[in-house]
């Protein structure tokens, strides 16, 4: 499997890494999102993660540990953990928006 986008890079959408075409491109992946909102109440094992991430296959969560690993967001702990970095923590808090936008328009659409 290829690397974790990174700006700078080429990726999905732009040939010359453009910083939000790499975010973009990193987190429009398959579970990323989902592990990134699992973790931003703190550390949490692989097994529990992937219980937390109702469906996924091991082998698409460890590569997604890896990707975000591989691009700073997160780091395993000394328990052997995973928990958001400080820029993981960062898009933890920029999600939130995201968060409460989408619960108002649950309540609009039902």
């Amino acid at each position: 499997m290829g690397e974790a986008p990174r700006p700078g890079r080429p990726v999905r959408g732009s040939a010359t890494g453009r910083p939000l075409m790499a975010a973009l491109d990193l987190l429009g992946r398959r579970w990323a999102l989902r592990v990134l909102w699992e973790l931003r109440e703190g550390p949490v094992g692989a097994r529990d993660l992937r219980g937390r991430c109702d469906g996924m296959s091991s082998s698409v969560l460890y590569q997604r540990l890896r990707e975000l690993q591989a691009a700073g967001l997160i780091c395993r702990d000394t328990d052997d953990r995973y928990t958001l970095t400080g820029i993981g923590r960062s898009l933890s808090a920029a999600i939130a928006p995201l968060d409460k936008w989408a619960r108002t328009w649950a309540v609009t659409t039902r």
